[in-house]
């Protein structure tokens, strides 16, 4: 296990480097040009031909793409077009905890939806919860983001004012001092019960938004590896003692089904954070994910490439240590 796990970890840069490449091609080929962008189409070919060799982009794009890619070896992801000034690891340190706390908070309800619901239809096979699950399943999974989180916001903020429409926090509210950048931790960690309530009254509609997207997800996985559980053995013996349904489910079934559900937990949260893009739009978000299409829209190529890489290294590594927690839950797997 140690051997392929660092096996995985020498072969994550390699595929970091090929999917900035990927990148820095495709932001070339697209339409437009970053500089018209900033000055507008009017402005002096001398003032143009003068930003953009500020800017790094003079030259064919053989030299453009060494100097990224040597850039990119010292882990410099370079200056942001449309913040002047401002470094793309700044821009992604300050807004990575944001899309974190969005992603989690999102994940967690997912599985709390997916795996209660697919559960329940393993141990009711033929009853109305399973029908229920497997058509929650399938909606919650074809409904468009942006429809729901439209639809959320008209029901329960402009029209029962439970929750706000958008943003992260009050503006009225001071922010508690950062230390984790996630609000509702640093909140906590601060003794801050007011900023703590507001920060997770903001937190709520959105998280619940993104996470009813993915829970059908969990829901179909957990109804059917717990359902080929049912039929082992040990079940089998469980059942004969005259176990609780309830019991044998819980306690004896779905701990042995969830490795498959680990694994794509996992997975999942590596691309909530860079797949959140339509939540953080729509609820107003100021994440990664938001600010990534607000770059792409703008043409910013080192914003965007900058994003891509950070995300393209959270998603490496998170799949090896994926790995190796289904090796540590299981501990019959074998990697070689």
């Amino acid at each position: 296990m140690a051997v392929y796990a660092a096996g995985r970890l020498v072969l994550a840069p390699v595929s970091v480097g090929a999917i900035a490449t990927v990148v820095f091609g495709l932001m070339r080929l697209a339409p437009g040009d970053p500089v018209d962008a900033i000055l507008g189409g009017r402005a002096p070919a001398t003032v143009k031909a003068a930003l953009r060799t500020e800017l790094g982009l003079e030259g064919s794009l053989l030299e453009q793409y060494q100097r990224y890619m040597a850039a990119l070896l010292r882990l410099d992801l370079g200056e942001s077009l449309s913040s002047r000034g401002q470094k793309v690891a700044d821009i992604v340190v300050n807004l990575f905890p944001a899309t974190a706390e969005l992603a989690l908070v999102a994940l967690l309800l997912a599985l709390a939806m997916g795996v209660t619901l697919g559960a329940i239809a393993a141990g009711r096979p033929g009853s109305f919860w399973d029908g229920f699950s497997r058509l929650f399943g399938i909606v919650s999974y074809a409904l468009p983001l942006f429809w729901v989180g439209l639809l959320l916001q008209l029901t329960f903020a402009v029209g029962l004012g439970w929750v706000p429409v958008g943003g992260r926090f009050p503006v009225a509210l001071n922010l508690p001092p950062r230390i984790t950048g996630l609000l509702t931790v640093d909140a906590g960690l601060a003794g801050d019960w007011r900023a703590l309530g507001a920060a997770w009254h903001h937190l709520l509609l959105p998280g619940f938004c993104l996470g009813l997207a993915i829970a059908g997800v969990f829901e179909r996985v957990t109804r059917i590896n717990l359902r080929q559980a049912l039929q082992s053995d040990y079940v089998e013996a469980a059942w004969a003692r005259g176990l609780p349904t309830s019991r044998i489910v819980w306690h004896h079934a779905l701990p042995n089904a969830a490795i498959p559900i680990a694994t794509l937990a996992g997975l999942t949260l590596a691309g909530l954070l860079g797949g959140a893009v339509l939540a953080e739009v729509t609820f107003s978000w100021p994440g990664l994910a938001g600010k990534l299409f607000e770059a792409i829209v703008g043409r910013d190529y080192p914003l965007v490439q900058g994003i891509v890489v950070f995300l393209a290294a959270i998603v490496a590594l998170s799949s090896v240590l994926v790995d190796i927690l289904v090796a540590v839950l299981d501990p019959r797997l074998r990697y070689f």
